[in-house]
């Protein structure tokens, strides 16, 4: 099968949005793909975190990750901290990559703007990233077009070692813009899409907040002047979130839904007790799992192992490439 790579770093409670649009495409693809899931939790580590809260952070990530429906049985799910071939791999890839080439990554420039202290790792973190997807022979990366400069480094920094190599020792990934999923905004700010960062927690839902708290916000979720009914993103952007909440929730498509309704109330009231619906499940079980930190404990490290399989045949390749002598 294909082998797909995707990364998601421990720092915070996942929300709506990212249920809707990534994690419930991630669980259809571990039964199409050879996928490989890992929490990167050494990218954390660019800003200074509270050890404590990092390692809670890891583990309720992890946890929440199975309770959506991802299977260890059906895909690879690991710490990237967990396999120490990320690091080795990640030194070759700086050594591979150009100061401008780095220089010129806009997430670098956009952070580094609004951060009081810029680490090394900050800006060297995008070479962390083409290790990350490079150690596991990936063929395709599935993210958004916001990611599409990282996976083109990647690609770069690939085909770079492969020429001075004179063979073709890493796989040349290829990223892909997944199926479009359901984009979900801020209930406050429905110009904006559903964000942690925000600072405005009443437009966000989390996959973790009680049944009464998403029924507050949809309550409360910003709609247009007018009574109308329709799913018109540009023109009533709040009220189309709302259609598109409901739809991704039940199945249905936001336009079809939207002829059922004509006024904004049901439509609220529809669509909180369909997200509740959604994450009840969830919840129960990300409540059994966090609790049980053996299970948790044995599923990363049944992943590590699954991971160092790959990662450290590729890292052999790439050693033996460069000239570093075998160890033992």
């Amino acid at each position: 099968m294909v082998r797909s790579f995707s990364g998601i770093q421990p720092s915070g409670d996942l929300h709506l949005g990212n249920l809707l649009g990534a994690i419930t495409r991630w669980v259809q693809d571990q039964h199409t793909h050879d996928a490989v899931f890992c929490v990167v939790d050494l990218h954390a580590l660019t800003l200074p975190q509270d050890p404590a809260v990092l390692r809670e952070r890891t583990v309720s990530l992890t946890a929440l990750l199975v309770a959506c429906g991802l299977d260890p049985g059906a895909c690879t799910l690991f710490l990237q901290s967990h396999v120490p071939e990320h690091t080795r791999l990640a030194w070759l890839m700086e050594c591979t990559a150009s100061f401008g080439e780095l220089s010129r990554m806009t997430q670098f420039k956009d952070k580094s703007a609004r951060a009081e202290f810029i680490s090394a790792g900050l800006f060297t973190y995008p070479a962390l990233q083409a290790a990350d997807i490079l150690l596991y022979d990936t063929d395709v990366v599935p993210v958004g077009d916001d990611q599409r400069q990282h996976i083109e480094l990647a690609r770069d920094l690939a085909q770079r070692f492969n020429s001075r190599a004179g063979q073709d020792v890493l796989v040349v990934p290829k990223h892909v813009i997944p199926p479009v999923g359901a984009r979900i905004m801020d209930l406050q700010e429905p110009g904006n899409k559903m964000s942690k960062s925000l600072e405005s927690p009443q437009g966000t839902i989390l996959v973790l907040d009680d049944p009464k708290a998403i029924e507050k916000k949809i309550k409360r979720a910003v709609t247009d002047a007018d009574n109308e009914v329709r799913f018109d993103p540009e023109a009533k952007p709040g009220v189309s979130n709302l259609l598109s909440i409901l739809g991704a929730a039940t199945g249905r498509d936001p336009s079809a839904l939207a002829g059922e309704y004509d006024m904004y109330g049901p439509l609220k009231a529809d669509a909180a007790e369909a997200v509740v619906e959604l994450l009840a499940p969830i919840q129960a079980r990300y409540a059994e799992l966090v609790r049980d930190t053996g299970t948790i404990t044995s599923i990363l490290h049944t992943g590590a192992a699954k991971a160092r399989s790959v990662a450290s045949a590729t890292l052999a390749r790439v050693h033996d490439a460069v000239g570093l002598l075998p160890p033992g």
